[in-house]
């Protein structure tokens, strides 16, 4: 049995597994295409068990579970609640928050009737340099025509987890350069002008682009060059060669240490693990941002790994594809 607003009970869903039937949960959002990522890094499988439930790309487990490097937003305190009327679903939203955002598995038009009861969120892109929203954002789906499931607090303050950029389609040199606008707005920092900035595996030079208009210095490597235009850009110096080549100890020093570093190289994720390692150890950089680029199969190891660097952030972010970013901010 479940109370509904006005303190009756109502018989929950006999298909519901126990633990959503007795409190709160935690649901996973996999990113676009990866629930497969989202299931081996949860150490779970697609059929659902007594702790958990696969529901479209969504996952719900028990216990109040740490962030998903593969989910694309995390719903933190999720529970069942009674929607046996479009009204009704509308008003028990509106009784826990203001703001919504409804992620349909089934059920889509009764869904979207329900979302016309409720204040407009909006979806729009942002201009990069606008800070992240700060109102929050609960997110929620129907189970069937009578229950749905609503998460008042959610990891993200975007709609499913995916910010839109107003993209610059014409100074850009490759898409890429979304990952960094993505990781900055997230993080509410970036480089700064006058800041010495490392980007590794940096060709065509979307990365530099991005650092160099916030003013940053910027040495990048790669062993082809940089856009020509890119390259002439006045706080942009590029060398030909390798990212692994470059000595931490040569680069900076513990007392004067690089500002940042950036690597958006294409190579396995473990050798880039033992190439920040290097770094970590000399203690010749502050803050890195790295692409961790998976081959046929995902490496949830080495994932693991970086993971558990003190301090640090695994996330996909929207604009990542078979891939995540590691962020170490200090």
């Amino acid at each position: 049995m479940h109370p509904d607003l006005d303190g009756h009970l109502f018989p929950l869903p006999a298909v519901l597994p126990d633990f959503m039937r007795q409190g709160e949960f935690t649901g996973h959002l996999a990113a676009p295409g990866f629930l497969t990522e989202l299931l081996e890094e949860l150490g779970l499988d697609g059929a659902g068990g007594p702790g958990h439930l696969v529901f479209g790309d969504l996952v719900f487990t028990m216990s109040r579970a740490e962030p998903a490097a593969w989910a694309q937003n995390t719903w933190l305190d999720a529970r069942v609640v009674q929607a046996a009327s479009i009204g009704q679903g509308a008003k028990a939203l509106r009784d826990l928050q203001r703001n919504w955002w409804g992620h349909p598995v089934r059920l889509a038009r009764r869904s979207a009737l329900i979302t016309e009861k409720l204040p407009r969120v909006s979806a729009r892109a942002q201009v990069f340099g606008q800070a992240a929203p700060t109102a929050p954002l609960g997110s929620w789906t129907l189970w069937d025509e009578g229950w749905l499931i609503a998460a008042p607090s959610c990891t993200s303050p975007y709609p499913d987890g995916q910010p839109q950029f107003v993209e610059d389609r014409e100074s850009a040199p490759s898409r890429a350069y979304l990952k960094l606008w993505e990781t900055f707005t997230l993080l509410g920092v970036a480089p700064g002008p006058g800041e010495l900035c490392l980007d590794l595996g940096s060709s065509p030079g979307g990365w530099a682009w991005v650092l160099g208009t916030l003013g940053a210095r910027v040495f990048s490597v790669d062993k082809a060059p940089l856009e020509p235009r890119i390259a002439a850009m006045p706080n942009i110096d590029h060398c030909l060669g390798s990212g692994f080549g470059l000595d931490p100890l040569a680069a900076g020093t513990p007392d004067k240490p690089v500002d940042w570093l950036f690597s958006d190289m294409a190579c396995y994720p473990e050798r880039l693990l033992t190439l920040i390692g290097r770094w970590l150890a000399a203690g010749t950089c502050r803050n890195f941002v790295c692409t961790l680029k998976f081959q046929a199969e995902t490496d949830h190891a080495t994932a693991r790994a970086f993971a558990a660097i003190p301090g640090s952030r695994l996330l996909h972010l929207a604009h990542n594809k078979h891939e995540l970013t590691w962020v170490l901010v200090r």
